[in-house]
């Protein structure tokens, strides 16, 4: 079978198949889902019909047992102490107690507790409350927040009948009814099995298993082995109550051994009882499976409709198909000895067949057409490198298209300020003067620009004009200038400055006027970045050079005095008002190198005089030179506060924090030699040759206390030393740590150690006679 026959049959039967398929696949799970909401629906209404069952069980236990607490001969029996001689009030008292187990479920034991006289009836016997097993139970109760109220638990019988301990439920019911109280007269206890609300919750589907929570979130009536297996379930099922308190019932579905589940919960108003039903997605997915079937089979039948359907049909289509590629391949051996011929379809054949013989001649154009623009850059560099004749001109321009009848011309030079605070590096430059060339091709009219070319830096383009007038001239050239610079750096987002030459009119003034161009540029070192400058605006402005150097001096003094201290922020100050002096004097473009150079040089003896290398500070890389070649104000503030004041400041801090350590070891270990003679902070100056205050400063910085501190506290520990191991007088101990009376230094002793020091001797002394 050929390639386009196979891939035509392909394309029918994916258009053929796709549509049953999503088709079946929508239709399945749009039924599906259907049937599981369903489901579900069910479950909730069995789930909400179970929680009616349970609460009316509950219900008719209660209002029975409010009927039972309201009645006149259990009103009256709070007020009586009874024994169990007192045989009729007891027996009425205990029928009325057998009748209550005429409500719906089975009463396994109820009791009567008298609080205040303290007596319990219950369905077998009276006894006093204090010989009750379950005495603190019972008395637990009466302290419930509620006046009624369920529990759940493990009991046991007291009367003998459920001797093993069961699973019940118990209602508390105080005597009498009075809101938010925990002293009531009595209470009412009603014990029924568990087992009454597990059959109320039990389903006919054995995949399915309901069961109650409690108000606190505990499972009622389950086995250990359910409370583990059920426990992360009933924590989301609280979670979820706690998180919406709104809602009192959802859906949602989890995971039981391994095996996805369906949970759905509804919360009761009536106890906080939350009823929770557990059933299995692959037993709600039962039906979903016959409509699977049903789905897979229409689908496969629809899919062989369509397979005949396709088979038949291609072949018709591609019969013409054929018949072209079969004219193809007798066109010659060449169409066949294409490469790669042999795995390409009858279309593609044809096609590479047909155009065989244009694409050389499209090569061709094209390569002519790609020269061209190559052609033209180059002749254009030759015309500002001085490397062509007007003849050589004459001769080309009609074929490249330059601009023709012009009367002045013009150059503009087009320089970036700042690379420094954009998203490009200086690798970018080169590139992005390219693509400002090719900026400038599309704002400039062909009619009026030669080609834009890169020259050392610089975006450079010839304008033709046949305005005569200079300052027609000049207008125009500011306008193309404007525009350049407004688009590259809406753009590029970058800035960038023009200078523009004088108008002239022979083409071969061209190299001169690109070289006032470029000094017109050098006017930014002054007047800052972003600007479009004539150079007949710069010749004109006077000159003389007459910079205020004394005042240059000082500010260089400040500059070093502030690296000195390592103080960057005044350093970067004072290097703005060092530039603001510098460059806004009328002068020579050039002299402020020079003083840049001597501001360097100034700066980096103070780490020779350090002792460090200046190669520790510039680094390996070429960065003088760089300075050299800095354009604007920017640029070289950034220059210096990055490449010089940064790295200086650095070097200083390690070389002062060495120093700074080694004085500070002097000082200390020159009190603990001469503590006992007549030392000071100005004698220690004059033995290592600082000011005292420079001392003062190092040794609070790296001790944390002044000098004289740290003298009176260690002489204050020697004095400490003396009085324990020596015999030596008070008045001797003062004499020798340089007190001048004996006072002075009893107060200095006690201001240390909160005692004098006949004391403290005292002290030692009785230690060592016990």
């Amino acid at each position: 079978m050929s390639k386009y026959l196979l891939r035509l049959l392909s394309y029918s039967l994916i258009l053929g198949i796709l549509p049953a398929v999503f088709i079946g696949i929508v239709s399945y799970f749009i039924a599906s889902g259907d049937i599981e909401n369903k489901v579900k629906e069910a479950n909730m209404q069995w789930l909400a019909q179970t929680q009616m069952r349970v609460e009316q069980m509950l219900s008719s236990i209660e209002k029975s047992a409010t009927q039972f607490a309201n009645s006149s001969i259990v009103k009256n029996s709070m007020n009586a102490s009874y024994a169990a001689s007192d045989f009729e009030p007891i027996r009425n008292l205990s029928q009325e107690l057998y009748n209550l187990q005429s409500s719906e479920a089975v009463i396994t034991q109820a009791y009567l507790v008298n609080l205040e006289r303290r007596w319990v009836l219950n369905l077998h016997t009276l006894k006093p409350l204090d010989q009750m097993e379950n005495r603190e139970e019972l008395e637990g109760y009466a302290k419930g927040p509620r006046s009624i109220q369920w529990y759940s638990g493990m009991t046991t019988s007291s009367g003998g009948d459920l001797s093993e301990p069961t699973e019940t439920i118990t209602l508390a019911h105080k005597i009498p009814i009075l809101p938010q109280t925990d002293t009531p007269q009595g209470i009412l206890v009603i014990r029924i099995v568990a087992s009454e609300i597990t059959n109320a919750l039990s389903s006919l589907n054995t995949s399915e298993r309901s069961y109650v929570l409690d108000r606190s979130g505990a499972e009622i009536i389950t086995s250990e082995q359910n409370k583990e297996m059920y426990a992360d379930i009933n924590r989301e099922v609280n979670e979820r109550l706690k998180s919406d308190t709104s809602e009192r019932s959802g859906l949602f579905h989890s995971s039981l051994n391994g095996e996805e589940v369906a949970v759905l919960y509804r919360s009761s108003h009536y106890n906080s009882w939350t009823y929770v039903s557990v059933v299995s997605i692959a037993e709600l997915k039962k039906e979903s499976r016959k409509i699977a079937e049903l789905t897979v089979l229409v689908c496969v039948t629809v899919l062989l409709i369509v397979l005949i359907a396709a088979l038949y049909g291609t072949r018709r289509m591609y019969r013409p198909i054929g018949n072209l590629f079969e004219v193809a391949r007798g066109l010659g051996p060449s169409a066949q000895e294409q490469p790669g011929s042999h795995k390409r379809d009858e279309l593609e054949f044809i096609k590479n067949s047909m155009q065989s013989l244009a694409v050389s001649r499209d090569r061709v154009e094209q390569q002519l057409l790609g020269q061209a623009s190559h052609l033209k850059e180059f002749f254009v560099l030759k015309l500002f490198t001085g490397q062509l004749t007007e003849n050589d001109y004459v001769y080309r321009s009609a074929t490249f298209g330059f601009p023709a009848g012009w009367k002045r011309l013009g150059v503009l030079a087009l320089q970036i300020d700042n690379l420094q605070e954009t998203r490009y590096g200086e690798q970018d430059r080169e590139l992005l003067l390219y693509a400002i060339g090719n900026i400038a091709q599309e704002v400039l009219p062909a009619s009026i620009r030669f080609t834009p070319i890169t020259i050392d830096q610089s975006q450079v383009t010839l304008i033709a004009t046949d305005e005569e007038e200079t300052e027609g001239v000049k207008s125009i050239l500011y306008a193309c200038a404007e525009s350049i610079k407004r688009n590259a750096e809406q753009v590029l987002q970058v800035k960038v400055s023009i200078g523009i030459s004088s108008p002239f009119e022979q083409l071969m003034g061209t190299v001169k006027a690109y070289g006032e161009s470029l000094s017109a540029l050098k006017a930014r070192i002054s007047l800052g970045p972003e600007i479009i400058v004539h150079y007949g605006d710069i010749v004109n402005s006077p000159g003389t050079v007459q910079y205020e150097y004394s005042h240059l001096k000082v500010l260089e003094e400040r500059l070093v005095y502030a690296i000195r201290e390592m103080q960057p922020s005044s350093a970067s100050d004072i290097i703005q008002q060092y530039l603001d002096a510098l460059l806004y004097k009328d002068g020579s473009l050039h002299e402020h190198q020079t003083l840049l150079l001597q501001l360097v040089s100034r700066l980096l003896q103070i780490v020779q005089d350090q002792g460090i290398s200046i190669q520790k500070v510039l680094g390996e890389n070429r960065g003088i030179e760089k300075l050299l070649h800095l354009q604007t104000r920017e640029e070289i503030i950034h220059w210096f506060e990055s490449r010089l004041f940064d790295p200086l400041i650095q070097v200083l801090s390690e070389k002062s924090e060495t120093q700074y350590i080694k004085i500070a070891d002097k000082l200390v270990n020159m009190i603990k030699e001469q503590y006992d003679r007549e030392i000071s902070l100005e004698s220690c100056a004059q033995l290592l040759n600082y000011h005292p205050v420079y001392l003062s400063r190092i040794f609070k910085r790296e001790i944390g206390m002044p000098f004289s501190d740290y003298l009176s506290d260690y002489r204050m520990k020697m004095a400490k030393v003396m009085l324990e191991t020596t015999d030596m007088k008070i008045a001797e101990i003062g004499e020798k740590l340089q007190y001048k009376n004996i006072s002075s230094f009893i107060r200095s002793y006690r201001k240390t150690y909160g005692t004098t020091p006949g004391k403290y001797r005292e002290k030692i002394m009785e230690g060592s006679t016990e």
